[in-house]
């Protein structure tokens, strides 16, 4: 029969375009969820970095503020003292030694006594009477900023006094001369510092900052800061500072986070710091639009983009909730984080844009979409030389092989249908089919002779499997028996040690003396009314037999006791059996669990060790939701860690034998058991054995106990760790596993 050996599809070209498709599939997926991963990480980790940032730079900033704030007191109270302090004579007999009314008809310092790197400066305008109170306010600032200027100084410009009859006192030593180069009708009671301090617009009297201005002389940008001293209710001066904050403003512009930009404004929308309207060589002063404010003349330009951005984020500022550090401008797909400085009432913002928190998700999903498109050429170029190499060219080889064997010996079933290179193979084979029926019968003895020694094979290797199944089982059933054993030895103690109290109790109960009053009352059974009445045995049968009667509840009440505690842990023998049970078989399933009833069931089971032992049991239990877990198991672990405890705490000190139990939520889902004695410790060589099969350090001991309940933690999950300071120290276990609660906080019942 004449057949084509050029297939009509490629069985590996079909192959790798599905697999192809499959993968880019994943590699895209992958790229997704990683992108989304990444950004939504990234954001977190960006905001959290946001918030700490302007709070710790707004803390950084106002220290300045807040110490003008305190130097101000000062000043106060020690101007104040000095207008107390100022007699009339030392008054009269020191100004005119100081102070001089000069050609022009101002007041000021001696210019032949006059040093102002040294000592204050005083300017009075013309036009000033100089009354005896006047003089006295002077010479009372004069005192106070020569005592204080000098320290001051360090950290401010200058130090002034305004007195409400227009008279400055001023220290400032890199202006030396600026008292005695005024002109002589300058006015200080029309400047902004001095009228905010007035009691019309300071009704609290309060520590007043103006805002900024760029100082003529050498364009720096400065703030004064004033505080009004009233006297027996007048306002009797305004002390102030001026307080340079060009560094404060290249810090705002320059320290900022990467990507970030800072600015700093006051309440009313004055713009302080920007980085880019309040530049080195900026004299003009910008208030953001919607502000109160009005801009001058020499105000630097805005565009009306940049005036959009700016208004946003002051509404922002001004209309967020209380409290509130970290808000996002979804409009300008940016995020701000915003705090005030104490004292002037500034607001430090830092804008972030959204394309900095994207771009490292961005970075990351292009790496895995590039290694992935890597990692997908490279499967598809192994994969074609694989199917090449074994498929393609060998079923190329048997179709021709088939082809010069045509007359040959082989007879086999072929499926014919395919259209790929192994279908072709099945048609030539079948073209030789007739040609080779001669061969049947030698062929089916060799099948049959084939078949007997592959049954004997499978014999064979049948023996073989069963005895390593044999041999697995065993070893496994010895581990689960050890495992059995050493939990159910655990409890056994506290059913022996119940079944004992109860029989104990059983001993002490006194139903001998029952028969007795019966004799007595059958003797007297003739006269049972004179008898209970007036015998002087017969008057106590009632009370005894009430009293016994009390007795006899009280005794049953405590064997019931005693018998449930008995159930109870025969339950728990069962129900650790099943958990070793459960080994071997799928997990079981979680169930709500209460684990402080969890801990008080696992120290009742314990309660007749721990009593032997005299021990003290102190419980630091946080109240916790149910949670899901697996309860027996985790009840056979802090059985365990309680037992431990318990056998450590033999070579204590009968006063310092204690076990304290702690149950705290951990981070996450994660809730953290610690079982802690003040038992026998132990050394650091043997803390890394402690958990490992066979090791314990008591001479009954097994070594059973902790190494299956660090099996158990592991299979919940968690982790079981240890902790000891050293011999006679005691030891800490910490239990940590994964409980997430058994119902969604506020979630329906």
């Amino acid at each position: 029969m004449p057949f084509s050996l050029r297939p009509s599809s490629s069985l590996s070209r079909s192959t790798l375009l599905q697999m192809g498709a499959r993968i880019a599939g994943v590699v895209a997926l992958a790229t997704l969820f990683s992108y989304l991963h990444v950004l939504q990480s990234v954001r977190a980790e960006n905001l959290a970095r946001l918030e700490r940032y302007v709070v710790e730079r707004s803390q950084r900033e106002q220290g300045i503020f807040v110490l003008a704030q305190d130097n101000h007191a000062v000043l106060q109270k020690a101007l104040e003292e000095r207008l107390r302090a100022l007699s009339p004579e030392e008054v009269g007999a020191r100004f005119d030694g100081l102070f001089v009314r000069l050609s022009d008809g101002s007041v000021r310092n001696r210019p032949e006594l006059f040093d102002g790197t040294r000592m204050p400066g005083l300017m009075v305008p013309q036009g000033v009477p100089l009354s005896e109170g006047l003089r006295r306010s002077i010479l009372a600032a004069y005192d106070v900023l020569a005592q204080y200027g000098p320290a001051l100084h360090t950290r401010f410009t200058n130090t002034y006094v305004v007195l409400p009859e227009n008279a400055l006192v001023l220290y400032w030593p890199e202006r030396p001369t600026w008292t005695q180069d005024a002109e002589s009708t300058q006015s200080f009671l029309g400047l902004e510092f001095y009228e905010l301090s007035e009691p019309g617009k300071n009704p609290h009297r309060k520590t007043v900052w103006c805002g900024i201005y760029s100082d003529p002389v050498d364009r720096s940008w400065m703030v004064s800061v004033s505080t009004p001293l009233d006297l027996e209710g007048r306002h009797a001066a305004t002390i102030g500072h001026d307080v340079l904050i060009q560094e404060l403003m290249t810090r705002t512009i320059n320290d900022h986070l990467p990507g970030a930009y800072n600015l700093l404004f006051r309440d009313d929308g004055q713009l302080i710091a920007h980085p880019r309207f309040t530049r080195e060589g900026n004299t003009g002063v910008y208030y953001i639009p919607g502000s109160a404010g009005r801009n001058s003349e020499d105000a630097p330009n805005v565009t009306e983009e940049q005036q959009r951005d700016l208004r946003s984020i002051f509404e922002r500022v001004r209309h967020g909730p209380a409290g509130q550090t970290v808000a996002e401008l979804p409009e300008h797909e940016a995020y701000i984080g915003m705090s005030r400085l104490e004292g002037p009432s500034w607001n430090f913002v830092t804008v972030l844009p959204e394309r900095v928190v994207s771009q490292p998700a961005l970075r990351a999903a292009r790496q895995v979409l590039v290694v992935g498109l890597v990692a997908l050429l490279a499967e598809l170029a192994i994969m074609s030389w694989v199917l090449r190499r074994h498929v393609t060219r060998p079923l190329l080889a048997f179709t021709q092989a088939a082809e010069r064997v045509a007359a040959g010996d082989f007879h086999v079933e072929l499926d014919t249908s395919r259209e790929d290179e192994l279908g072709q193979l099945a048609r030539a084979i079948r073209s030789m089919a007739d040609k080779v029926q001669h061969r049947e019968e030698a062929l089916r003895q060799a099948n049959e002779h084939l078949e007997q020694r592959v049954e004997e094979r499978t014999r064979e290797l049948q023996d073989v499997h069963d005895r390593l199944v044999l041999t697995a089982r065993r070893a496994g059933m010895a581990e689960i028996a050890t495992n059995v054993l050493h939990n159910v030895g655990n409890v056994l103690n506290s059913v022996y040690t119940a079944a004992q109290l109860a029989r104990e109790r059983m001993g002490q109960m006194r139903l001998e003396q029952v028969g007795r009053v019966a004799d007595m009352l059958q003797e007297h059974q003739a006269d049972v009314g004179t008898f209970l009445t007036q015998d002087e045995r017969g008057r106590h049968v009632t009370p005894f037999l009430s009293k016994l009667g009390e007795n006899l509840v009280s005794d049953r009440e405590e064997l019931l006791t005693l018998l449930e505690d008995v159930g109870r842990f025969t339950e728990h023998i069962g129900d650790i059996v099943k958990v070793q049970q459960n080994y071997a078989r799928t997990p079981r399933m979680h169930e709500p669990v209460h684990l402080e009833e969890l801990l008080e069931d696992a120290l009742r089971i314990n309660t007749a060790g721990l009593n032997r032992q005299g021990a003290r049991v102190e419980r630091h239990l946080t109240a916790l939701p149910p949670v899901l877990t697996d309860k027996h198991k985790l009840l056979m672990i802090l059985v365990n860690l309680i037992s431990n405890a318990t056998h450590a705490l033999e070579r204590a000190a009968p006063g310092e034998r204690r076990l304290t139990v702690t149950l705290e939520r951990g981070p996450g889902d994660y809730v953290r058991i610690e079982v802690r004695d003040t038992g026998v410790g132990i050394p650091p060589e043997m803390l890394v054995r402690i958990f490992q099969y066979g090791f314990t350090t008591r001479e009954e001991g097994h070594g059973f106990g902790l190494h299956s309940s660090a099996l158990a933690a592991q299979e919940l999950g968690g982790s079981l760790k240890v902790h000891s300071e050293g011999p006679g120290r005691g030891a800490t276990f910490t239990l940590e596993i994964p409980c997430p609660l058994a119902e969604p906080p506020g979630g329906a019942a």
